[in-house]
C-alpha cells in the first residue's frame, strides 16, 4: 500500500513517445500497488475537469487564429490551477500515486525558454497557480527535434495539434530548453534516452521510477 501520495510528472519534446510510456508505466504501477492506488492524468486539461479541458481546447485548437505568447502562458497556468485543485491535490491527499503527462516544466520550456518570456517569469505565474504542488520527481524523455517531428509525421493515428505544427526552429528551442531545465533541476529530474526502442525506454523508465519510490 502507498502510505503517502507520490506525484510523478512526465516531460519531453514532441514525438518523444512520452504518452506511450506513461500509459505503460500506469499499468505497471497498478499491477504493483493496486488499481485504486494509481491515477493517470494529463495537461493541458485534466481528467474529468470541464474547466481545464475547455482551456485545453483553446490552447490546442486546429483553427488558424493566433494566441499571443503571454496569453498562452497564462492559459496554461489557469488550466493547471484548476487541474491541481480539482484532481491532483485530492488524489495526493488520498495517498495515491499521481502520474501526469506534462506539468509545470512544459511551461518553463515552451513559454519560458522557447517563446522567450523568461523561465523565472513563467515560473512565478505557475507557482502561484499550483500553490506549491510540485512533483516529487519528473521523468524527462529526451529526443532530438528532427527525430521527434519525423515520428509525428509517420504516426497517421496521432491527432496533430497547434503546437505540433510549430516551426522546426521552435522545436529546437524546446529541446534546448529541456536540456537547460534538466540542469537547473537535476535533483528532481530523471533523464531517459528516448532514442531507444519503446521496450528499452519502458524498461529504463520503470526501473528508475521504482528505484526512486523505494528510496
Amino acid at each position: 500500500m502507498i502510505k503517502k501520495g507520490i506525484f510523478i510528472t512526465f516531460e519531453g519534446p514532441d514525438g518523444c513517445g512520452k504518452t506511450t510510456i506513461i500509459n505503460l508505466i500506469y499499468k505497471d504501477l497498478q499491477k504493483k500497488f493496486g488499481k485504486n492506488n494509481v491515477v493517470l492524468t494529463r495537461e493541458p486539461g485534466g481528467k474529468n475537469n470541464v474547466i481545464a479541458e475547455d482551456i485545453r481546447n483553446i490552447l490546442l485548437n486546429k483553427l488558424d487564429y493566433k494566441i499571443s505568447d503571454r496569453a498562452e502562458a497564462l492559459l496554461f497556468a489557469a488550466s493547471r490551477a484548476q487541474h491541481v485543485k480539482d484532481f491532483i491535490i485530492p488524489n495526493l491527499r488520498k495517498g495515491k500515486i499521481v502520474l501526469c503527462d506534462r506539468y509545470i516544466h512544459s511551461s518553463l520550456v515552451y513559454q519560458g525558454y522557447a517563446r522567450k518570456l523568461g523561465i523565472k517569469e513563467v515560473w512565478d505565474i505557475n507557482t502561484f497557480a499550483i500553490n506549491n504542488t510540485m512533483p516529487d520527481f519528473t521523468i524527462l524523455l529526451m529526443l532530438k527535434p528532427e527525430q521527434g517531428l519525423a515520428r509525428i509525421q509517420a504516426n497517421k493515428n496521432r491527432d496533430v495539434n497547434r503546437l505540433d505544427r510549430e516551426t522546426l526552429d521552435l522545436h529546437k528551442q524546446v529541446y534546448l530548453g529541456y536540456k537547460k531545465i534538466a540542469r537547473l533541476y537535476k535533483n528532481k529530474i530523471i533523464e531517459i534516452d528516448a532514442n531507444n526502442s519503446i521496450e528499452q525506454v519502458h524498461k529504463n523508465t520503470i526501473e528508475a521510477i521504482l528505484k526512486k519510490i523505494n528510496k
